[in-house]
Order: structure tokens, then C-alpha cells, then sequence
């Protein structure tokens, strides 16, 4: 009998130190789909953005058209549409360049537009989600209204139109406080103007999550009590609430980031996007689809890593969104 009862009092010790974060780490691990996507997306992550450079050639080779920095000559224009080999694992474009290479290193724009918009917009939104729920009243009524407002736009054509300026400003050239801006895109390969046209309007969604969160948390037995104790606003927010609604609101942005992935793709295959020879999977699927008939082997390997890395976020995305709700406990 106190051999049973010793056993009971360590596991409700056991059970006190779970935390919910550790309960939704926990049921994520069974998840195996969603464990192999976000090792898949880890491994794209470090290669693309750590072991490129050393693995893939030589240092003398620009990571840009991935091939030596010389002037093209007759030698090197008789690598144009090479077919996979021992020299080019997935084949050469039309101009010579490593399929192989530049697919990897297309990886680094479609992970930064994922991971830096996923940011933006979940700092943003959650900010001004946070703000509008816990105020309520008057400012939250002016606030979703402005997000409303904002909500009537046309996401797409939107962002096409700020993509048209920034690339016309770019062309013209400019003066004053845009210089400094330019300047900086064309070091970042026309990375800069993609991450402020897709940070303009992606962070309304995330604001309305934030506030429904926040409204349903802010009436409840232990925010009422932190008032009561005379704790401030932003010790109720920063200590209370945004710990409470931050699961959702990661949730919300994993399942997004294929939408910004696949936005870039977009802008970049009608000339929008990154600045060529800057590597994009979308740049490389435009050129690749006017030869597919007699050059396959240019189109499908951005193809498919565009397809199998939203694929994967999805997959996690879709882990983490059970991994939080606890009426899927145990379910994998």
C-alpha cells in the first residue's frame, strides 16, 4: 500500500512539472510526418545557408551564376542545356550554370522570405492584436476597423503594384532617404523590396488571431486575479496573456509561411521578384518551362524543391496545429 501510494506521489509530481509547451512538444515528437518535415526543412536550412558555399565547388566559383568569374568564351558556351552528368549532377541552364547549385542556393531566397515575413508578421500582428484585445472598447472598435479597411485590398495585386514601383525606382535611381534602400536591395539581390511589399499586409490576419485570442483569455480566473494583486497592464500582457496566445499565433504563421513561399515564386516567374542572376526558384522555373520540351532537366529540380519544401512546411504547420489542441492528445 505505500509502495502504490509512493508511486502515485511521484507521478502527479511527474505530472505537475509538465508544462503546456512540453505536452505540445511532446505530442509533436509522435507525429512522424511532421518530425521528418521539420528535419527536412533543418537540413535545407544548413546546407543552403551554411555548407553551400564550402560543399557544393570550389571558392573561386561565384554563387550567384555559379560558375568561374571570367568572361563567357567559346569553351564555356558549349556547357549551355548540358545534360546530367558526371560534370553537372542535374544538367546546365542556357547559359551554362549548374542546375544543381543554383537550385540549392534558390533555397536561400524562398527560406528567407519564409522565416523573415513569418516574423514580421507575427510580431507585428501580435503586437497589434495584444493592443486592440486587452484595451477593448473605443480603440479596439478604430483599430479592426483600420484592419478591415486593409482587408479590402487586393493582397496580390497590391503587392504587384509595390513590386512595380520598387523596380522602377530601382531602374531610375533615386535620391535622398530611397538611396541608402536601393542601394541595399541590390546588395541583397532584390531580397530588401519583396520582404517590405510581403510585410505591407500579411500581419492583419495575424492581428485578428491575436485579439480573438487575447478576448477569450482576458476574462478569465487568473487575469482577474493579476489585476486584483495590482499587477500593471504590461505585466498582465507580456506575463499572462502573450504566453497563452503565442501557441496559436505560431500555429497560424507556420501554416502561412507556404502562402509567402509561393508568393516569391510568383513574383519572381513574371519578373517581380529577385534580381536576376540572383538564383529563385521561381526565375529558374520561368526559364526552364520555355525549354521543357527538349531540356527537362532545367525545369524540375526548382520545381520540385519548391514543391516538396511547402509540402513540408504544411506538414509541420498542419503537427504543430494538433500538437496544440488538446483534444488531439494521443491520437498519433
Amino acid at each position: 500500500m505505500a509502495v502504490r501510494e509512493a508511486a502515485l506521489r511521484i507521478e502527479v509530481m511527474k505530472r505537475k512539472e509538465r508544462s503546456p509547451w512540453g505536452d505540445a512538444f511532446r505530442q509533436l515528437m509522435l507525429n512522424k510526418v511532421a518530425v521528418g518535415s521539420g528535419i527536412f526543412i533543418i537540413l535545407l536550412t544548413i546546407l543552403a545557408f551554411v555548407l553551400a558555399p564550402y560543399v557544393l565547388y570550389p571558392p573561386k566559383i561565384n554563387p550567384v551564376t555559379g560558375r568561374p568569374d571570367i568572361p563567357y568564351d567559346r569553351q564555356t558556351l558549349q556547357d549551355n542545356y548540358s545534360p546530367p552528368g558526371e560534370k553537372y549532377p542535374l544538367g546546365a541552364d542556357a547559359l551554362g550554370r549548374d542546375v544543381l547549385i543554383r537550385t540549392i542556393y534558390g533555397a536561400r531566397v524562398s527560406l528567407s522570405v519564409a522565416f523573415v515575413a513569418a516574423t514580421v508578421s507575427l510580431i507585428i500582428g501580435m503586437a497589434y492584436g495584444l493592443v486592440s484585445g486587452y484595451i477593448g472598447g473605443m480603440v479596439d472598435n478604430v483599430m479592426m476597423r483600420i484592419v478591415d479597411l486593409l482587408y479590402g485590398f487586393p493582397f496580390l495585386i497590391f503587392v504587384i503594384l509595390l513590386q512595380v514601383y520598387f523596380k522602377a525606382l530601382s531602374r531610375r535611381g533615386a535620391t535622398g532617404i530611397a538611396a541608402p534602400l536601393i542601394e541595399l536591395d541590390a546588395k541583397m539581390g532584390g531580397m530588401l523590396f519583396i520582404f517590405i511589399a510581403l510585410g505591407a499586409l500579411n500581419w492583419i490576419g495575424m492581428a485578428r488571431i491575436a485579439r480573438g485570442q487575447v478576448l477569450s483569455y482576458k476574462e478569465k480566473e487568473f487575469v482577474e486575479s493579476a489585476r486584483m494583486v495590482g499587477a500593471s497592464s504590461a505585466r498582465i500582457i507580456f506575463r499572462h496573456l502573450l504566453p497563452n496566445i503565442l501557441g496559436p499565433c505560431i500555429v497560424y504563421e507556420s501554416l502561412s509561411i507556404p502562402g509567402y513561399i509561393f508568393t516569391e515564386a510568383f513574383l519572381s516567374f513574371i519578373g517581380l521578384g529577385v534580381t536576376a542572376p540572383t538564383p529563385s526558384w521561381g526565375i529558374m522555373i520561368n526559364e526552364g518551362y520555355r525549354a521543357m520540351r527538349s531540356h527537362a532537366h532545367v525545369l524540375w529540380p526548382p520545381s520540385l524543391a519548391l514543391t516538396i519544401t511547402t509540402l513540408a512546411f504544411n506538414f509541420l504547420g498542419d503537427g504543430l496545429r494538433d500538437a496544440f489542441d488538446p483534444r488531439m492528445r494521443g491520437t498519433f
